[in-house]
């Protein structure tokens, strides 16, 4: 569980009369939204149904052991900088960021490595020389993506079909009818670099072969901002986020729970928790999962868009299993980050997204934080957190059952290639199966991305960032524009800026 210090009591001569904001959910868009909020003019206040705040980002502690429950890498820190600058500090302040490089390597099933970063192009010299040229154009084409898909779009609001309408020429001309792995075939032929070139989308929840070619831009984004860890634990930039909403005089509620956005002539007046309790607002901010939101928490006579029926036909992304683990000894030959792929690419691919079934085979993440922050394990230990992509809840697989099944099936794969005698070595465990992303983390069918990011489903397509149908409601996180990971969370938050009238354009409720 990720500890936070109690709020310190603050002495008010008078009343707080700033308009109120209230955020709900403490994922990285919510925390985000608030700091920008904050500076906005606005007294906000967080509500988090978890003990602690985090959201996907929340933080297991357990037998010495601190295991991220979910993001691992910062591949675009300047987004954390400009909040951190918003309260007139730097992120250094408060966290230290640790550039990684390789930033993974992938280990082929045959046992051939490749590893992912700066000195990625010397490496397919030395595995696909043949293909050393169509990468350098992949790579020019990802970047002009990435200034069109990313730097120009990202933040950019999309709430008139005209605004699509007037993007549509530069996304069509990016590839955007295209998938990933479709651009990334034009460009070079060796199986193993087209894996290692299209394998992104799995980060964000997208199928490599049906996820529009926008995001090919990732490939860019690495390159340019590299791949870094947070000193301490992921968990060490929701501490820091909580510290600045503080430091502006908001507050952060766990143990929060929101039952329902409260309407009044078809604008938001607030929320009522599932305790009964009735707190008003002047504008509320959903970090909920886009489809929760509209689906459980604003009644639906008020949704003439995301309506019940709009929301069943939507896709949605894969979920995962997730297995943290902790070893009474060190792999020091294992680096940060691992991909270990199967013996299939395509054909897995399928059985997750299509088939939606629970492969006899499978393909691994596997994250060492240990190898870059020791403390994160007690002295001559590691710690882990390997992750498989699986269907989510619409397939027929009942994770009571399945579970440890499957965590016995990952161990030996496990045991077999990267980490030998793992079973003896074993000290603590814990798994995070698609039940719980339901359960815990309010994704509707245990989708650990929201909604799949195929072209339908982006930018305007997409839920957007401001409420078509309810006064005074926004979104953010990874169910809205721009998409998942943690660049597309805090872009969702920027996008507010554009949307949101300053505090001081409004009375307060």
């Amino acid at each position: 569980m990720l500890t936070v210090a109690p709020e310190q009591p603050r002495v008010r001569l008078e009343p707080d009369k700033r308009p109120h904001a209230i955020v709900i959910g403490s994922g990285f868009g919510g925390l985000a939204a608030a700091v920008r909020l904050g500076a906005r003019g606005y007294r906000v206040t967080v509500l988090e149904r978890l003990d602690a705040p985090g959201g996907r980002a929340y933080v297991h502690r357990q037998d010495g052991f601190t295991f991220d429950a979910g993001p691992t890498i910062i591949t675009a820190p300047f987004l954390f900088e400009e909040l951190w600058q918003m309260c007139g500090r730097k992120l250094s302040d408060d966290v230290e960021l640790r550039a990684i490089d390789p930033f993974y390597d992938l280990v082929f099933n045959d046992g051939e490595r490749m590893s992912c970063g700066s000195g990625m192009r010397e490496e397919i010299a030395r595995i696909a020389p043949d293909d050393l040229a169509g990468y350098d154009r992949f790579m020019r084409r990802s970047e002009e993506i990435y200034r069109v898909g990313f730097e120009q779009l990202g933040a950019a609001p999309f709430h008139s079909w005209t605004e699509m309408l007037r993007v549509a020429p530069d996304l069509l001309r990016l590839g955007g009818l295209e998938s990933v792995y479709g651009l990334v075939s034009r460009y070079v032929r060796d199986p193993r670099v087209r894996i290692a070139l299209s394998f992104h989308p799995l980060f964000v929840g997208g199928n490599p072969f049906s996820t529009t070619a926008v995001y090919c831009l990732i490939s860019y984004l690495e390159r340019r901002h590299g791949v870094h860890f947070a000193m301490g634990g992921t968990g060490a930039l929701v501490q820091g986020l909580v510290k600045l909403i503080r430091g502006q005089g908001g507050v952060v509620r766990c143990s929060a729970e929101v039952a329902e956005i409260t309407l009044s002539d078809g604008a938001t007046n607030g929320v009522r928790l599932v305790n009964g309790e009735k707190m008003r607002a002047d504008i509320v901010v959903s970090n909920a999962d886009s489809a929760h939101t509209y689906g459980r928490l604003v009644p639906a006579a008020a949704r003439k868009t995301w309506t019940d029926r709009r929301l069943a036909a939507a896709r949605y992304s894969m979920s995962l299993f997730v297995w943290y683990f902790g070893t009474r000894r060190q792999y020091p030959d294992l680096p940060h980050h691992t991909i270990l792929l199967g013996p299939r690419y395509h054909e897995l691919i399928e059985d997750i997204f299509t088939a939606k079934r629970l492969a006899p085979d499978m393909s691994l993440y596997l994250h060492r934080p240990t190898a870059t922050d020791p403390s994160l394990a007690p002295d001559g230990c590691d710690g882990f957190y390997v992750l498989s992509p699986v269907p989510h809840l619409d397939a027929d697989i009942d994770w009571t059952v399945e579970a440890e099944p499957y965590r016995r099936r990952v161990e030996q794969r496990l045991s077999e290639t990267l980490l030998p005698g793992l079973a003896d070595e074993l000290v603590t465990s814990r798994v995070m199966t698609p039940l719980d992303f339901r359960d815990q983390l309010c994704a509707p069918k245990g989708a650990a991305f929201g909604l799949e990011p195929i072209l339908t489903q982006s930018a305007w397509f997409r839920p957007h960032n401001r409420s078509g149908d309810i006064k005074g409601l926004y979104l953010v996180g990874a169910g809205t524009h721009p998409g998942a990971g943690v660049p597309g969370v805090l872009s969702s938050a920027r996008v507010l800026d554009s949307v949101v009238p300053h505090a001081s354009e409004l009375t307060p409720a």
